[in-house]
């Protein structure tokens, strides 16, 4: 059976985890969430890759996969790991391929430490379309303990673009406990709103990192 460790630091990993569980139902999943240092995983990359590395010590070389359920860590360290651990395969949910080519407001939600990083900037340079990026620090651990509710969402949003004279139709999700709120987030921007958030391309990668059959968890012959 196929070995895939999810690390990640609150409960963003939990659903990347159960997603992964769905699709690939004969994998074992083994779930490594540093909830106690959620904090620094957030917020700071080299502290990020510190306490990654050392609470995947037990896994490295001996699991057929590693995911990094964090976009911080995709984003600053999944290249390094790579280069430092040669015999470990790794991949991580990074930042949403967008489906639709037409122009259409967009709001991307995440975190600062994220929006502050190289790949960020150039990602946002690529979409070649306007785009708001809301920096929500504070929404990721409220997430994790249940208590961010549809109006915390609706006053943020509102304050954001009360001098706008239009809303988003579509919203890229770049922290994984985001997806946790898809419904929220509709009953705030519109039931119609496009929400991108990575998993799927996430998914894709696995499967083919592995060389597995969709649905099935089993390796290609």
């Amino acid at each position: 059976m196929l070995k895939i460790v999810v690390f990640d630091s609150g409960y963003g990993g939990e659903l990347f985890a159960d997603k992964l569980e769905e699709t690939f139902p004969i994998t074992d999943i083994i779930r490594v969430i540093d909830w106690r240092n959620a904090d620094k995983i957030q917020k700071n990359w080299r502290l990020s890759r510190k306490i990654a590395q050392e609470s995947l010590k037990p896994y490295i070389g001996r699991v057929d996969l590693i995911v990094f359920a964090n976009f911080l860590l995709t984003a600053t360290s999944l290249k390094y790991f790579r280069r430092k651990y040669k015999n470990q395969k790794f991949t991580g949910v990074n930042f949403p391929v967008l489906t639709t080519f037409i122009e259409r407001p967009t709001v991307i939600l995440t975190t600062s430490a994220v929006a502050h990083t190289i790949n960020y900037r150039s990602y946002v340079f690529r979409l070649k379309r306007h785009v708001d990026t809301l920096c929500l620090d504070s929404w990721p651990p409220l997430i994790d303990d249940g208590e961010l509710s549809e109006q915390m969402i609706y006053r943020k949003f509102d304050e954001f673009y009360h001098e706008k004279l239009y809303r988003p139709v579509e919203a890229v999700l770049i922290c994984t406990q985001f997806c946790d709120i898809t419904k929220e987030l509709r009953n705030v921007l519109g039931q119609n709103l496009k929400i991108h958030d990575g998993f799927n391309d996430a998914i894709t990668e696995v499967a083919k990192v592995l060389k597995i059959r969709g649905g099935t968890g089993r390796r290609k012959h």
